[in-house]
């Protein structure tokens, strides 16, 4: 996962690849929102921000309640599934 985070355009192509593949495979908008949601807590956990836009997103991650988290986890899928 290293080289996906190296940009924030690579970052965005693998979610967009990611949730287009959950859409495909008949996944709701509240089940892609949930995934979304707990691979941001592993980013938070484990993984080191590689850029300036990834470690706005962790800093804005870690100061956010819950329900703020899944609304940023939300944003991300919306933001990567224009079509």
């Amino acid at each position: 996962m290293s080289t996906v985070l190296e940009t924030f355009d690579k970052w965005k192509a693998f979610l967009a690849e990611r949730v287009n593949q959950a859409q495909a495979s008949g996944m709701g908008e509240d089940m892609i929102a949930k995934l979304a949601f707990q691979i941001g807590e592993f980013l938070e956990d484990k993984v080191d921000p590689k850029n300036g836009e990834e470690r706005l997103l962790q800093q804005l991650w870690q100061v956010g309640t819950e329900e703020e988290r899944k609304t940023m986890a939300r944003m991300m899928v919306k933001l990567v599934d224009q079509k």
